[in-house]
């Protein structure tokens, strides 16, 4: 019963650990898209912020500075793409795929100017632990929380939702289209930011090139099958991480199974997912129309 309970525990702490970067992404992805502005930089926002969580940490010795310095690069980048979205009323996935190129390509830059190092970084303080669970879950846990609230309960989730489901009535109502989604946006920025941290501070207390490997487009998969709700979204993560759990629990069973198939495991999870959500779960209406406000 012992090691019954023993491997149990490991379980679940594993999905946890994997599941924090994905719903916090993922709580990103829910305010930016309810806003009405699909954002698939996720995955390189994260990626910086990955990057940025590292580098902060090793300039000033603090992991605090680290989460603070990713959670600004996270929100400076989300801008790019809502000026180029809102703004400029650009292709929302073009940006958005052109922010996951500069990302890959900046991260790896700035590894070999500071590092001189196209692998990975030196190690860096990481974000402690609480009763044996880092903090970025109980952070992750309590955000969406918040964030369900906020989008449910307030007067501003309202409007925020307003605009994603009806512009041009939330306009005429004086409420203020642009705020709202650069607002939705840029909270897609702190999110995917911190996000970002919790992989390279949080799980592990290094920067290695591509680190992300696709947990951007997870979380992307996340919100969706949570049907764009904070709460629902969380559920997601948590299946996702339990997938990624597997290859903890196999390799604690002693099953030899080539790496490669346990690596796969969260991404074809993902995909069943998303094919028994696909039409089924109904975007925000005005999820990924630029709005004129002078038509």
């Amino acid at each position: 019963m012992t090691v019954l309970i023993s491997f149990l525990v490991t379980i679940l702490a594993s999905t946890l650990r994997s599941a924090t970067p994905l719903l916090l992404a993922s709580l990103g992805g829910v305010f930016s898209e309810r806003s009405g502005v699909v954002n698939i930089a996720l995955e390189g926002i994260m990626l910086t912020g990955a990057w940025a969580g590292v580098y902060f940490s090793y300039v000033t010795g603090s992991a605090l500075a680290g989460v603070l310095g990713a959670i600004i690069l996270g929100m400076t980048i989300s801008a790019i793409h809502a000026v180029a979205s809102i703004h400029y009323h650009a292709n929302q996935v073009v940006s958005g795929v052109a922010i996951n190129l500069l990302a890959a390509g900046f991260t790896e830059f700035m590894m070999t100017r500071v590092w001189s190092n196209v692998g990975q970084s030196p190690a860096v303080h990481k974000v402690g632990d609480f009763l044996g669970i880092n903090m970025f879950v109980y952070v992750a846990v309590a955000l969406a929380f918040i964030s369900h609230f906020a989008l449910w309960r307030t007067r501003w989730g309202l409007r925020l939702r307003a605009v994603g489901e009806h512009p041009l009535a939330a306009d005429t109502m004086g409420i203020s289209v642009y705020k709202m989604r650069y607002q939705g946006v840029l909270l897609s920025g702190f999110f995917a930011g911190l996000a970002g941290a919790s992989l390279s501070i949080g799980l592990v207390s290094l920067f290695t090139n591509g680190m992300t490997a696709g947990r951007g487009f997870i979380a992307l998969a996340a919100m969706i099958f949570g049907k764009w709700s904070p709460l629902g979204a969380m559920t997601a993560c948590l299946l996702f991480g339990a997938a990624d759990a597997i290859g903890v629990a196999f390799q604690i069973l002693g099953l030899h199974i080539p790496n490669q198939f346990l690596q796969m495991a969260p991404y074809v999870v993902t995909l069943l997912a998303l094919a028994g959500v696909i039409g089924r779960s109904t975007p925000p209406v005005a999820d990924g129309v630029p709005y004129d406000k002078s038509h």
